[in-house]
């Protein structure tokens, strides 16, 4: 793979990062900082750069930092030895994304040019948690996958609250039902069909990764399952039949926004008997497999950013994330209270940073 790294950050009113500018390490880079700092900030700021999303909330202006009109993130980005100049500028009610000083054409195609995947404390809702956040994992992979797959999303969305809208004003009897039900479907189903692609590139990665973390004597399955019909005219069917129940309901009860992953070990859900060890395994093969997946699908190692995660794992789970850290290949910035603790090996490139009331410096490394 074609390597990748974030060179060069300037971070300008970003919640509590008034004014930041980095010059980042090619390989390991180590935050280190008291809770409340601006770790995480940091991390959230580099995100912003790379996808111009949040990986802590979905309203963007959030990270405006107070009485600040306008939070923006400028980088340069090194990929097989070419540079280019990327930035993110948020304010109410406008996100403004530029490369080299140019619009992209989608917001899509900004997402995937420069791969980023993070690991933080609550990506262990991976395992415990709702179907949502598989869901959100199946949607970062099969954007990469096939950049369509966000628009699909977005349309699907539109046409499913246009339905709603239409029970809850004129009935499941209104004329214009079937007009967004056909839209429904027609997403849907190629919504579906990206996240099947996704889903089969990560159970095959997942499974892999587990049978390296976990105990031998664990199997993991990993499978994609779809909330709806994929046949065309069984889906059709079933909304038009399901009109009176999601009309009391208040929502669909069938379509992609009800997809899962759903994950077992030895043929139970793991949400049901997988303790907090394993659950911590299953995240981590997961992310490992969204590395993979990512990376193969762009051509590039993806950068790593990893929040305090340390702090979640016991140790034996935190050994083999730093050695499976310590065989990738590409750009890590991690976070953490105790940098003493962070193993990186001996030989591997460092860079060490302390952050202070939202103000970074570079320091000695901590041994």
């Amino acid at each position: 793979m074609r390597p990748l790294r974030v060179e060069q950050v300037q971070v300008r009113s970003f919640r509590n990062l008034v004014s930041v500018d980095v010059e980042l390490g090619e390989r390991f880079n180590v935050v280190a900082g008291d809770n409340g700092q601006g770790k995480t900030n940091l991390l959230e700021a580099v995100y912003v750069l790379a996808t111009s999303k949040s990986f802590r909330s979905s309203k963007m202006t959030d990270v405006v930092a107070f009485e600040h009109e306008l939070a923006s993130v400028r980088g340069r980005v090194v990929e097989d030895g070419d540079a280019r100049v990327q930035s993110v500028g948020i304010r109410a009610g406008a996100r403004m994304v530029k490369i080299d000083d140019k619009r992209p054409s989608t917001l899509a195609a900004y997402a995937v040019r420069t791969p980023m995947v993070v690991f933080h404390p609550g990506e262990i809702a991976l395992s415990m948690g709702a179907s949502s956040e598989r869901r959100r994992l199946l949607d970062r992979t099969a954007l990469y996958l096939a950049p369509a797959a966000m628009d699909e999303l977005e349309r699907y969305t539109k046409a499913l609250r246009a339905r709603q809208r239409a029970l809850e004003t004129r009935g499941a009897s209104a004329r214009d039902l079937v007009e967004w039900e056909t839209l429904c479907v027609r997403h849907g189903l190629a919504l579906m069909d990206h996240r099947a692609r996704a889903g089969e590139l990560l159970a095959e990665g997942t499974k892999a990764a587990f049978a390296r973390i976990a105990a031998p004597d664990l199997v993991l399955d990993v499978a994609y399952a779809p909330g709806a019909p994929r046949d065309e005219a069984a889906y059709q069917e079933e909304l038009e039949r399901r009109r009176p129940i999601d009309l009391r309901r208040g929502s669909a009860g069938v379509g992609p926004h009800r997809d899962d992953l759903t994950l077992a070990i030895s043929g139970h859900a793991v949400r049901g008997i997988a303790s907090q060890g394993q659950h911590r395994a299953v995240t981590l093969a997961l992310k490992s497999a969204e590395i993979d997946v990512i990376g193969s699908a762009r051509g590039v190692r993806p950068v790593l950013l990893l929040d305090d995660v340390s702090s979640e794992l016991d140790r034996e789970r935190t050994a083999a994330l730093f050695s499976f850290l310590r065989d990738q290949e590409g750009q890590v910035i991690l976070t953490t209270t105790r940098p003493e603790l962070i193993d990186t090996g001996r030989d591997a490139p460092r860079s060490d940073f302390s952050i202070r009331g939202g103000y970074l410096e570079r320091v000695s490394r901590v041994v």
